[in-house]
């Protein structure tokens, strides 16, 4: 714990001197940061699962927490507003004693609605970083989530600091232990149900605690992007199974995604190429390497995957300049991750907002940024069975794909394999792998 605590000291630092840097470039005081409120569900008196602000939780390992409140100024230690009320209906959280404790200077405030007791004087300077406008209003800061504020924080919120990259590299190996344990209740007959509650046994997390639902599909349901049913039955015939599934570490997102085939057969060979594929992208990565060159080049090395696997016909050119690639894989490379799974920054070109949006032709990619150190992304490329994309490629383009072959891998529903990378100065850290889920 003394090794973390001098990483989360760094952190602090590095985060101040950002902080301090923004704050003298348009001329603010300070930060107040809010973690957040609970939201009532309409017509009843229970909440919605709190989600804490990301800016809140770059600062302290605090996610459980809501109505507590940084007061930072870039210069001192910030100062931690910990909402501690006094309630006999609910377990109030304890008071902070941990690695991080020393470096924050935490007051307790038992009374949400007393803030601005706590908070400075003269908030004219000041800015409301968070989601309740209409309390930043009541408290009179008048600058709430400024543009050039946000834009700054965001695009340096990519470069992750070495304590950043230790809760990352944790809540990897969380993940793969739930992965694990995933892959033998696939194989040992697991309907979607039973699978994903071997994952949060294994994982010690349930399911608001993990930095999204997990997606678990079998047979078919593989080929839905964003599928979230979980069945409780499991099918006649197992062909295939993906799993899309992270975990949490003190507020930090792992994405992992694999795909297993149930017997070796022609869709075990393309799982093996598709691992293969992503692989070799991952070795492309450098610094100065723009990620829309990447998924690029995905697409070049697709066009080899579908025709050695029989889907296509014609040339890699044919299948890239029709969109028969797109159909096959049609949403992005990966994206940036940390404090948010699809984490801020991924189209900004410096820190005053500068936007490059995702290329026209391929609209899902939600990372154009040239690569840097410090970055860490997911690559995740994806092959599918999707009849309704398929069903809209232009005749030229439906002549080049063997639709006896889309008839064959359709009860496997696709494949998508996806890795959390983080890119240093001389080499890349696959952090998914080097934990231990190798396939």
């Amino acid at each position: 714990m003394e090794h973390l605590s001098e990483l989360y000291r760094d952190h602090l630092n590095i985060l101040n001197a950002r902080a301090k840097e923004i704050l003298t470039r348009e001329k603010m005081a300070g930060l107040v940061i809010h973690s957040g409120q609970l939201h009532r569900q309409f017509l009843d008196d229970m909440d919605y699962p709190f989600k804490v602000n990301p800016h809140f939780k770059a600062w302290v390992p605090v996610v459980d927490n809501p109505n507590s409140w940084l007061v930072i100024n870039g210069v001192d230690k910030p100062k931690l507003l910990f909402y501690k009320p006094q309630d006999f209906w609910h377990k109030v959280a304890d008071i902070p004693d941990d690695y991080w404790t020393p470096h924050v200077d935490i007051q307790i405030l038992t009374k949400a609605d007393q803030v601005a007791e706590y908070l400075p004087s003269n908030l004219n300077d000041w800015a409301y970083i968070g989601e309740h406008l209409d309390v930043a209003e009541v408290l009179g800061l008048s600058a709430r989530n400024p543009d050039a504020v946000m834009h700054y924080l965001h695009f340096h919120r990519a470069s992750k600091t070495p304590y950043e990259l230790a809760c990352m590299r944790e809540a990897n190996r969380i993940a793969v232990l739930g992965h694990t344990a995933a892959k033998e209740a696939f194989f040992g007959g697991g309907s979607e149900y039973d699978i994903l509650l071997a994952y949060l046994a294994a994982t010690g997390q349930g399911e608001n605690d993990l930095p999204y639902g997990n997606i678990i599909g079998l047979n078919e349901n593989a080929a839905i992007l964003h599928y979230m049913v979980q069945e409780r039955k499991a099918p006649a015939q197992r062909h295939s199974f993906l799993i899309d599934a992270g975990a949490s570490c003190v507020g930090y997102a792992a994405d992992i995604t694999r795909t297993y085939a149930f017997e070796k057969n022609p869709f075990y060979d393309l799982i093996k190429a598709m691992d293969q594929l992503q692989l070799a992208v991952i070795d492309m990565m450098a610094p100065g390497v723009k990620y829309a060159d990447l998924h690029q080049a995905t697409h070049d090395k697709l066009a080899s995957v579908l025709l050695d696997a029989g889907l296509a016909t014609g040339t890699a050119e044919d299948l890239l300049a029709s969109g028969v690639t797109r159909a096959f894989f049609p949403h992005g490379l990966g994206h940036m991750i940390g404090l948010q799974v699809h984490d801020v920054g991924g189209f900004a070109q410096d820190d005053r907002g500068t936007h490059l949006a995702a290329p026209e032709s391929h609209p899902f990619l939600r990372c154009t940024r040239a690569l840097e150190a410090g970055q860490v992304l997911t690559i995740e490329p994806g092959l599918y069975i999707i009849d309704s994309l398929l069903a809209d490629l232009q005749p030229a383009a439906k002549a080049l794909v063997n639709w006896s072959a889309v008839d064959q891998f359709r009860p496997f529903g696709g494949i998508r394999i996806e890795d959390n990378v983080v890119v240093h100065a001389d080499s890349i850290e696959n952090m998914t792998r080097e934990c231990g889920l190798v396939d």
